[in-house]
């Protein structure tokens, strides 16, 4: 048994050390085209033994203990990556690593072939993502031996081909399992459908994606053959006087009227009031934006599910809805809003919202739309139901919060603290011994800007 700080994975980091600390340039061509695909070879096989690393912390609950929802999350946090490069390694070690039962005896691995592909170093993380995505799309119908022979075939391509050329072979590969799509069924369908909605870009926009179902299918036809006629929801011309000179003179594209409905259609389902509640709320658009913003109708306002809308359209928005006024001090904190029940009222959710804008654990950035109103001091313990000691968690993040020795610990700042009202959340000392409470910007970007420029200008 041998300590970490030497072992195989000390002896890797001298060695890369060692090849950084080359000389190349007395390579010929050939060499460096050489080099290139050793240490290719070399990025392929460790890829494969980060999917082992994350097995491992996984299956010994490494990321519970450390506080954290989610393997990916804790990867976000150990290794500094971003969420969708964290999410892909998860994805990949579900697929391409060993996992074991509760008996310790190990699983067969969902894409043997590639598994053993890339520990060869003969293919890449992006082949085995293709391989995967293919393999999702075989039918749950085809036995067994079929569908492993048809992995088998794509894991060869990869080691002679691009990722481009695995999906193209796997597009074949498709038509040649099930030329007539008989052998496709409902669990297939069901396995595939997805609708995502993408981050905003910086012009505001948001990419879409996904499979739906014949029966989704069926509705949006129904309603899109009413809702997206030319002419129809036309923001260029929101109240014809003749329905079909409307028609006549609508130049959106099909796409462009089919986004106009979908809109129209969800502003239909919200107005309607049939949506019920969400923890405590009736089911609408909760927008926050400043006094400058309201009095310049200018600027970009945010929504309670995390989103940002140009401050023009939310209150075009507005035009059909109540508004509420909340009151901040000077410090941005709720004034006193309190109540006898333990749960929070609708009002005292509406009052948190612009101001802790979401989860307050420090990472996360689950809006509050995904939040539960907190205690940090407990009901139970006489903590009142009023709007300074209430404060956003997550599910996840508040099921942390407990009096363990594990769990973690929430209290309010003083009007001391730079923050003051806001929460702090104290880690269990397994995750930080010297238990220093921790504050959440992830919601308040301006703190950290406001924070840089003033550290830019006390540098000499």
């Amino acid at each position: 048994m041998h300590s970490i700080t030497e072992g195989p994975v000390a002896a890797l980091a001298a060695a890369v050390s060692a090849v950084l600390d080359d000389d190349f340039t007395p390579l010929c061509d050939d060499e460096i085209a050489e080099a290139m695909r050793i240490v290719e070879r070399v990025n392929r096989k460790l890829a494969a033994v980060s999917t082992q690393l994350i097995v491992h912390a996984t299956e010994r609950s490494m990321p519970r203990h450390a506080g954290c929802t989610s393997t990916a999350s804790y990867l976000q946090d150990v290794l500094r990556l971003s969420r969708s490069d964290a999410t892909a390694r998860v994805t990949a070690a579900k697929k391409l690593g060993t996992w074991h039962d509760v008996g310790g005896h190990p699983i067969p691995v969902d894409l043997p072939a590639t598994s053993t592909a890339q520990q060869a170093g003969d293919i890449g993380a992006e082949h085995a993502r293709k391989i995967a995505a293919v393999m999702h799309d075989v039918p749950a119908a085809l036995p067994r031996t079929t569908r492993d022979e048809a992995e088998k075939i794509l894991a060869q391509c990869a080691t002679d081909g691009t990722p481009e050329d695995v999906q193209k072979a796997g597009e074949r590969l498709l038509t040649y399992l099930d030329p007539d799509g008989k052998l496709t069924d409902d669990r297939d369908r069901a396995r595939r459908r997805a609708f995502r909605i993408g981050p905003q870009g910086a012009d505001l926009m948001s990419p879409v994606s996904g499979c739906i179902d014949p029966t989704l299918r069926a509705l949006l036809d129904a309603l899109l053959a009413k809702h997206a006629r030319p002419g129809m929801n036309n923001p260029d011309d929101p109240n014809p006087a003749d329905p079909a000179d409307a028609a006549t003179k609508d130049v959106r594209t099909a796409a462009q009227r089919n986004h106009d409905a979908l809109k129209r259609i969800c502003e239909i389902a919200l107005e309607s009031g049939e949506s019920g509640t969400h923890r405590g709320l009736p089911v609408t658009a909760i927008i926050t934006m400043s006094l400058d913003q309201l009095e310049e109708a200018a600027g970009v306002a945010t929504t309670a599910t995390g989103g940002r809308i140009p401050v023009s359209d939310a209150l075009k928005m507005a035009e059909k809805t109540r508004p509420w006024l909340a009151i901040f001090d000077h410090a941005g904190r709720p004034l006193h809003l309190g109540r006898s029940s333990r749960l929070a009222s609708g009002e005292q959710r509406l009052v948190l919202i612009p101001f802790d804008k979401g989860c307050t654990k420090p990472g996360s950035d689950k809006p509050p739309t995904l939040c539960a109103v907190h205690h940090p001091e407990e009901w139970a313990d006489d903590g009142k139901t009023d709007i300074e000691n209430e404060t956003f968690a997550c599910d996840g993040c508040h099921a942390l919060i407990t009096k363990t020795a594990t769990g973690w610990k929430t209290v309010k700042a003083g009007d001391d603290h730079q923050y003051p009202g806001r929460t702090l959340w104290i880690a269990p000392k397994h995750i930080d011994p010297e238990q220093k409470p921790r504050i959440n910007h992830c919601h308040h970007p301006e703190e950290l800007l406001d924070r840089a420029i003033k550290s830019a200008d006390d540098d000499p």
